[in-house]
């Protein structure tokens, strides 16, 4: 029998989840990939496929998933206006409709159910929340993957800055000496995806499969890079003067306070990081490393 590749629709193609589960998925070699964007005119060898699909045209979402046996779905926390429910909800919709064997959920953590309701992260809730419905919508296979903190917000949102002292590095909400970071690659993600729609026997039954590279306090995250020829520094600061510094920050504070107070996943997570590895067939890269290959001097200050 010829060997049929299965397709595969990955929504967010042109973003750094969507682009890496792309990669793999070619990579991988047992699947076609029809990579889905707002503008596929504009990336027109971004798969094997490239289709239109938008989120605030529900209606595009049916010939998106035409013809696809499985389906990555993720949501983007910080467009303008996004409700992250509204558009899985539809999605899942879509999905179900057009005969969907297995979808795949970028998730994160309830912290509304860890924390009792005390700390408000809204974009983990939400997208924690739509897990039921993907439960609940039938699929023959489904699976929840876990970003974890990016190592590019290190050279991104969250890049050292000069601080008043005059040295470079971290002021933020946050006690260094805790290890409360569950970090990776991002661009690594998409091997553990692909690995979920190879083996929906280990993986296609409603799995946690969260990307960690490693798990580490502020402190050493600081000793890492300095260790690497940087000189960067961390100062704690109370919670309610960060939330003050500039708009969104107060958001970032209550982040940070629930990472402090459960860890970036909210619980022992190792059985579901260890199956995780196992799907994606092969360790994750560690921070030493990755930082080595990216954290530009320049970054430092």
């Amino acid at each position: 029998m010829p060997n049929i590749q299965k397709l595969i629709a990955v929504l967010g193609a042109t973003g750094r989840q969507g682009g890496a589960v792309v990669s793999a998925l070619q990579q991988n070699g047992r699947f076609r990939v029809r990579a889905l964007t707002r503008n596929p005119d504009k990336h027109p060898t971004l798969g094997d496929e490239v289709a239109l699909a938008d989120f605030n045209r529900p209606e595009t979402l049916k010939a998106a998933f035409a013809g696809a046996h499985g389906v990555f779905l993720v949501t983007n926390s910080w467009e303008a206006g996004t409700d992250e429910y509204s558009q899985a909800l539809a999605a899942v919709a879509a999905a179900k409709a057009a005969g969907v064997q297995h979808v795949v959920w970028s998730t994160l953590p309830n912290v509304e159910a860890i924390t009792g309701g005390a700390i408000d992260v809204p974009h983990f809730t939400a997208k924690a929340k739509v897990g039921r419905v993907v439960s609940e919508a039938g699929f023959a296979h489904h699976t929840f993957v876990i970003a974890p903190f990016y190592y590019q917000n290190l050279i991104g949102v969250m890049a050292p800055k000069k601080l008043p002292d005059g040295t470079a590095g971290w002021a933020l909400p946050l006690d260094p000496d805790r290890r409360v970071m569950h970090m990776g690659d991002i661009d690594e993600l998409g091997r553990v995806v692909a690995g979920a729609f190879a083996r929906p026997d280990i993986a296609g039954h409603g799995e946690h499969l969260p990307l960690v590279g490693d798990f580490l306090t502020f402190n050493e995250i600081v000793a890492i890079l300095n260790r690497q020829g940087h000189r960067l520094s961390f100062k704690q600061v109370p919670r309610e003067v960060f939330a003050g510094w500039f708009p969104g920050a107060d958001g970032i504070a209550a982040m940070l306070a629930y990472f402090e107070a459960h860890t970036y996943l909210g619980s022992d997570s190792r059985d579901e990081i260890a199956l995780a590895d196992k799907v994606a067939g092969r360790q994750p890269t560690p921070f030493a490393t990755w930082a080595r290959g990216n954290f530009a001097p320049t970054a430092a200050g």
